[in-house]
């Protein structure tokens, strides 16, 4: 069995595979508040918590880090809890199979390379990939599989607290669908600007960025999707595993190359 794990700026994802290729499944997903002070002892005993007696089954690691401290942290756990099994640990320099089309490729995050992957492999097509989390990042991948680029801009938990922050008389609020776009309260105009306002923003993003690169598919994906899924004009398919998914082809990829 393949564990991935994704650890991002909010969350760490934990996933478990079994099989692999087209017969791959993902047996159970699992996610963590991200703690920049983790050690790799406590992120492998937050594995061993979500996948209990199945720890023991897995053969094989695929893993990456956005925060560069828990990267750090990984490259020391694997080796000390998983002696001898496959291992793979995503990062600038590892050879993904994704042409990266940009001005400085070791600066493109791990977590939109392997995105960009999966979403390529879903779609077999041009596809734009959205992934809303910490930050909202959409990216453009062309009808050959390469990363194009793409647009960064602050997610919309960034976007509540920062308004607490720096404004004295707004309060932090719940992101929560309001009753309406126009809200009948100071907590409801927050949610509707947020919400509404980021789903404008993608929407403007994704048709921006078809209109350079031609018709493409949307793959949406990132732990604040759900809170875009009904918002969202554009057509669009969810995939929540979508890191997970690529993790997981990567550690296929090389683990072809090394036989």
């Amino acid at each position: 069995m393949l564990l991935v794990l994704d650890i991002g700026n909010s969350n760490v994802s934990f996933g478990l595979y079994e099989g692999s290729g087209s017969a791959a499944r993902l047996v159970g997903s699992w996610r963590a508040h991200t703690d920049p002070k983790l050690t790799g002892d406590e992120i492998y005993l937050a594995a061993e918590g979500f996948l209990g007696e199945h720890i023991d089954r897995v053969d094989g690691v695929s893993a990456l880090s956005t925060v560069p401290a828990l990267l750090r942290e990984l490259r020391l756990m694997i080796p000390r809890y998983f002696p001898g099994r496959r291992s793979l640990v995503v990062e600038p320099g590892v050879r993904t199979g994704v042409p990266l089309l940009v001005d400085n490729p070791k600066g493109v995050g791990a977590d939109r390379v392997v995105n960009a992957l999966a979403a390529f492999q879903q779609c077999q097509s041009a596809c734009v990939v959205v992934d809303a989390g910490t930050t909202t990042v959409v990216d453009a991948v062309s009808a050959k599989g390469e990363f194009l680029g793409g647009a960064i801009a602050p997610g919309m938990a960034i976007s509540v607290d920062a308004l607490s922050q720096w404004a004295a008389t707004i309060p932090k609020v719940e992101l929560v669908r309001p009753r309406s776009v126009i809200g009948k309260s100071t907590v409801e105009s927050l949610q509707s600007g947020v919400l509404f306002g980021f789903a404008g923003q993608v929407d403007g993003l994704v048709r921006r960025m078809i209109g350079e690169i031609g018709e493409a598919r949307v793959v949406l994906t990132g732990g604040l999707a759900p809170l875009l899924v009904d918002e969202l004009a554009t057509p669009f398919a969810h995939e929540p595993a979508l890191t997970l998914t690529g993790l997981r082809m990567v550690f296929e990829r090389h683990i072809r190359s090394a036989r």
